[in-house]
């Protein structure tokens, strides 16, 4: 039976690259699939991970109806036995559930990859449909490491180095630039006190040590 599968973690955890690596796996045994993204860090119509390895992708608008996707392109012919769903945290609820639909009525498998908090840890509409709906969640394995050596659980916002806790859910970014918006990855006792590892550099701070004020 087809499963809707919900791959998640932190940013920097590696599920680009696992997604890639999901369709490399699927693809060798024969079976034909699709890659959809969304507001991927390289560009439209790609995945693309932090290894440098990038593959064309359908981009996900708001418009995208993947029940039609999938019937549309099986009515010319075309195989779909399974889709590699990324960034699906920028997916609508609704879009979640044509996924589910294509597991349950068209046998398809779906596996989605993503993150659930954005950088207020607030749910993304598209990963609590997800964590609502899926057959199984798995979290990475790779555990990306906030910048005092313990585990990352959040994803901060920072606009020119600083941290920010307000404004609007999605904004593009990278974890690898600092200048404009970025996004780092950081322990929760860090995400708490807004302590970014620049903010630890300039202040000498130890992993331990709580700014001043807080």
């Amino acid at each position: 039976m087809a499963q809707l599968v919900f791959f998640s973690g932190t940013m920097d955890s590696g599920k680009s690259t696992l997604a890639l690596q999901m369709d490399h796996n699927h693809a060798a045994r024969g079976r034909e699939g699709l890659i959809f993204s969304r507001n991927d860090r390289a560009g439209e119509a790609v995945l693309s991970s932090r290894l440098g390895l990038a593959v064309p992708a359908v981009e996900v608008r708001d418009t995208t109806d993947f029940w039609d996707e999938v019937v549309r392109r099986r009515t010319h012919g075309a195989r779909v036995d399974y889709l590699i769903c990324d960034e699906v945290q920028f997916y609508s609820a609704e879009q979640v559930e044509q996924l589910a639909r294509l597991v349950d009525e068209m046998d398809v498998d779906v596996f989605g990859f993503g993150i659930t908090t954005d950088f207020r840890t607030h749910l993304f509409p598209g990963s609590a449909r997800m964590l609502e709906l899926a057959d199984r969640v798995e979290r990475l394995q790779v555990e990306a490491l906030c910048w005092c050596g313990s585990r990352a659980t959040h994803n901060a916002r920072t606009v020119r180095g600083v941290m920010v806790t307000e404004g609007e859910q999605v904004v593009v970014g990278d974890t690898d630039r600092a200048e404009d918006v970025g996004y780092e990855v950081l322990c929760r006792r860090h995400h708490v006190r807004r302590v970014t590892a620049a903010a630890a550099h300039a202040g000498s701070l130890s992993p331990d040590t709580l700014p001043l004020g807080e």
